[in-house]
């Protein structure tokens, strides 16, 4: 068992990695600005900072002692603020906490990137070298969310130079969480249901059909922290299913929604994602274990009929 500090544990993603953590018998710490009484929160202990405040974050996160330190906190959607608040607001939490558990002598240290740093759906136009996407894909971000996330890779390896190998990091870009209960029909990040995502593929392509199960989000960590002494430091990892979130091949689907991806798209074949995870399972030996299609069985036997057309499958889905 590890004690492991979780900023932003109060938040949408922290609340499932949180619970997960802590069933799979680690000693976790929320630290955020306000408690919650989440369910997923309910006997853990909660920790009310303002992490923008550099002193306060130090002494908060020097006082706890801990095994390890995940920083989840931000500004966590794009355009949900005015470009510099986000801009500042993520790179001071970053720079603050990671420090923060440099100081504190915390031996693992982990943030939450974005998949966004890749820049897709920039304004001006996007193209990948090819598909899937991975982690040697080069990163072009757009908007300030996802240049913010870019600083926090770039933070942890700033401080991965400072200390060497007496702290270990490492990054992590987790796709499109869909907690548990929106599987049930609770509204996700963006306002609407799965069920609503599958039904009209307008709504996931600006994400390009990715997605991960929160619950997969904590077995990663699980599996990353018990590995981090023996890989490189300061590597990145996308998070993400192995399936797309899509009731069509993105082979199909990318080049309505992504001009100039049909050669690029076409060997994302059946329901092949966009991101891959195979860095993931080379170095760690983790997988994802949850999947649309059986969490929605009754959708999953609609994919990829023929015999549908897209407003009657439009119609089954809904």
């Amino acid at each position: 068992m590890s004690r492991i500090l979780v900023t932003g544990g109060a938040g949408r993603l922290g609340r499932s990695l949180v619970r997960g953590l802590a069933d799979a018998g680690h000693d976790i710490v929320s630290i955020d600005r306000h408690a919650s009484d989440a369910a997923e929160l309910e006997g853990i202990e909660q920790v009310e900072t303002d992490l923008t405040d550099a002193d306060a974050t130090t002494a908060a996160i020097g006082s706890l002692g801990a095994d390890a330190l995940i920083h989840l906190a931000a500004i966590a959607v794009p355009f949900s603020a005015p470009e510099d608040v986000i801009i500042r607001t993520n790179s001071a939490l970053a720079v603050n906490v990671i420090g923060a558990g440099v100081a504190a002598r915390i031996p693992k240290i982990v943030a939450a990137s974005s998949p966004t740093v890749l820049g897709y759906n920039a304004p001006a136009g996007w193209l990948p070298d090819r598909f899937p996407l991975d982690e040697t894909t080069t990163p072009k971000p757009w908007n300030a969310y996802a240049l913010s996330k870019h600083l926090v890779e770039q933070t942890l390896a700033m401080f991965a130079r400072q200390t060497g190998d007496a702290t270990r990091f490492a990054a992590f870009r987790p796709c499109y969480v869909i907690a548990p209960e929106e599987w049930d029909g609770a509204l996700t990040q963006q306002g609407h249901t799965v069920r609503e995502r599958l039904a009209d593929p307008a709504l996931s392509a600006p994400a390009l059909f990715n997605y991960v199960d929160a619950r997969d989000v904590a077995s990663f960590i699980d599996v990353l922290l018990d590995a981090i002494g023996t890989i490189p430091n300061a590597e990145t990892f996308f998070v993400g299913a192995d399936d797309a979130l899509a009731t069509r091949p993105l082979a199909e689907l990318l080049p309505q929604y992504v001009p100039g991806t049909e050669a690029l798209a076409a060997e994302l074949t059946g329901d092949a994602p966009a991101f891959s995870t195979a860095k993931a399972r080379r170095m760690l030996g983790w997988a994802p274990q949850h999947r649309w299609s059986a969490e929605l069985p009754d959708i999953a036997d609609t994919r990829l009929t023929p015999s549908l057309s897209p407003e009657s499958r439009k119609d089954v889905l809904t």
